[in-house]
């Protein structure tokens, strides 16, 4: 009896370990699949992760907006961006709120990563899909090729997000509308 209860356990063990990655994966892969696409421009730096490997770090330009008052926001605080596309297909903010929206609009959900204490009233974003990964060897071009495009107004770089619920997974980084992956495989500069 007792090594019944015992197999069970391990097996239940092994079960719930088992669902938390699964589970992250499915949200994940939902978010790609249903997720509403944005398009937002970068900016670059370039990084190593020593754990996850090399990555792009990207910085947004829409990632700062006027608020009221300096005094009611925090660093670190989170904060829903309720975000639209201008004309040009660009992720734009409408406005930044300490509470939840409703799912009748797309937000994201984020962090404060900055507020001006000088009277100029800004709020600076930070948002939970600024790293892109790349796999090591192909990195180091992918950089280059990335630092090139930035100083090239006529190759606009962006990176493609899918938003639902205040989720958001990075897709893609695109410069002048081609995959950076397909880039660096290609040998493009």
């Amino acid at each position: 009896m007792k090594t019944k209860v015992t197999v069970a356990a391990y097996i239940l063990m092994a079960l719930i370990q088992l669902y938390f990655p699964a589970q992250m994966i499915f949200d994940s892969e939902n978010l790609l699949q249903a997720g509403v696409e944005y398009k937002f421009k970068t900016a670059p730096i370039d990084p190593n992760d020593p754990f996850r490997g090399k990555y792009i770090t990207l910085h947004y330009e829409q990632n700062t907006i006027e608020i009221r008052d300096e005094n009611e926001w925090q660093r670190s605080e989170v904060v829903y961006v309720i975000v639209s596309k201008d004309l040009s297909g660009f992720a734009k903010i409408q406005s930044v709120s300490k509470v939840k929206p409703s799912n009748k609009v797309d937000f994201v959900k984020a962090k404060v990563n900055f507020v001006t204490t000088n009277g100029s009233n800004k709020l600076i974003i930070g948002y939970p899909f600024d790293r892109y990964y790349m796999e090591e060897s192909k990195a180091p071009e992918a950089e280059v090729t990335y630092q090139e495009s930035q100083q090239d107004t006529r190759r606009p770089a962006y990176a493609l997000v899918k938003i639902k619920g205040g989720e958001a997974v990075l897709e893609d980084v695109l410069i002048d509308g081609e995959s950076i992956r397909e880039i660096v495989k290609k040998g493009k500069k």
